[in-house]
């Protein structure tokens, strides 16, 4: 049965636990399902300006995903962002993602304080985890697509009216089949299998999802020896999802998958790779290196908490910026080396 905690005279379900219900009698790892997927368009949530917030966390990439899309789309004036925490520290228990960057931690355009409140308003019987992305419709107060497979895909198709002039296409139409597929494979081999060896409950499902994740990596790395990016010449949605999961491999992944084969920098090409996608203002303003590799001293469970060396005082007074803008030199793969993206058409 649901447990619920009164916070400020609202009933708060905590939130369930992945390696507890997501996990099989055989200690591996299964990613809930995503609730709200329907798309946009006539019949659907309609396309509109002033009607959407994009909610993401700094830490997840399923999520930082989006949050890159909308802005190499220019859709800011277009789609709400507001970027949400956790909450475990402050109230002792799990209840999810807070809006701890408003004023009072509630949020102006719904009046919610947590995230699963809109998720509850959208579905009361919904009793799964309240996961970012979320694009939530303020208007209604309800989330509308929490969909991290394809809410890009619809960023990038279904917004166009309101893209920039001359705006990346990440999603070319003569490539979608072939980008989808590629998608669900970075999902299996790499945005996923480093979750499935975190979370794993077992020895042989955390062996399976390693090796999985590493044999991911090599082929990624193999397939960049000749291409600046996963399709060629240009950015694509592919190397967004790409991106997000290396540029957390050093600093947040590496601590809870145990030693590792190799770091990102022991890659040549996906090293080179992820810092010619740093290059772009997109990337890099929504990339938080030293969020992702935050000290754990403030969570509740560790109050034996002793000093880490590396995360309280070498991260602090690193600076990524300098390190992930140096030059890769990538530019020499391509046959249009001035230019990184195609640009949609009119």
């Amino acid at each position: 049965m649901a447990e619920y905690i009164e916070i400020n005279g609202r009933q708060i379900r905590v939130r369930p636990t992945e390696t507890v219900s997501e996990v099989d009698q055989y200690g591996n790892f299964h990613r809930q399902p995503n609730r709200f997927t329907e798309g946009f368009g006539p019949g659907k949530n309609p396309v509109e300006k002033d009607r959407y917030i994009l909610f993401w966390g700094k830490g997840c990439h399923w999520s930082n995903r989006a949050s890159i899309a909308r802005e190499l789309l220019g859709l800011e004036d277009t789609i709400r962002i507001e970027i949400v925490d956790g909450s475990e520290e402050t109230y002792g228990k799990p209840l999810g993602w807070e809006f701890v960057n408003s004023p009072n931690h509630i949020n102006a355009e719904t009046g919610a304080q947590f995230l699963s409140e809109l998720y509850y308003n959208a579905d009361p019987s919904y009793e799964g985890r309240a996961t970012v992305p979320a694009l939530v419709d303020y208007r209604t107060k309800k989330v509308v697509n929490n969909d991290y497979h394809r809410l890009t895909n619809y960023l990038e198709t279904d917004f166009r009216p309101f893209h920039k002039k001359n705006a990346p296409d990440l999603y070319p139409e003569e490539l979608r089949e072939e980008i989808d597929r590629q998608n669900w494979w970075l999902f299996e081999n790499v945005n996923n299998a480093v979750y499935r060896a975190q979370f794993a409950q077992s020895l042989q499902a955390f062996s399976d999802a390693y090796e999985t994740f590493f044999a991911g990596l090599e082929a990624c790395e193999k397939r960049l020896e000749k291409n600046r990016f996963l399709f060629g010449d240009y950015v694509t949605d592919s190397d967004i999802r790409l991106y997000v999961t290396l540029a957390r491999f050093d600093v947040a992944y590496s601590r809870n998958i145990g030693p590792c084969k190799q770091r990102l920098v022991d890659y040549k090409n996906l090293w080179g790779y992820a810092r010619d996608l740093y290059q772009i203002p997109a990337f890099y303003h929504n990339t938080y290196f030293k969020d992702f590799a935050a000290s754990r001293k403030n969570f509740e469970e560790e109050k034996d908490y002793l000093e880490s060396t590396y995360y309280d005082i070498v991260i602090p007074a690193t600076d990524f910026d300098s390190i992930w803008k140096t030059p890769a030199g990538r530019e020499t793969l391509s046959q249009d080396p001035a230019n990184k993206f195609r640009l949609e058409e009119d």
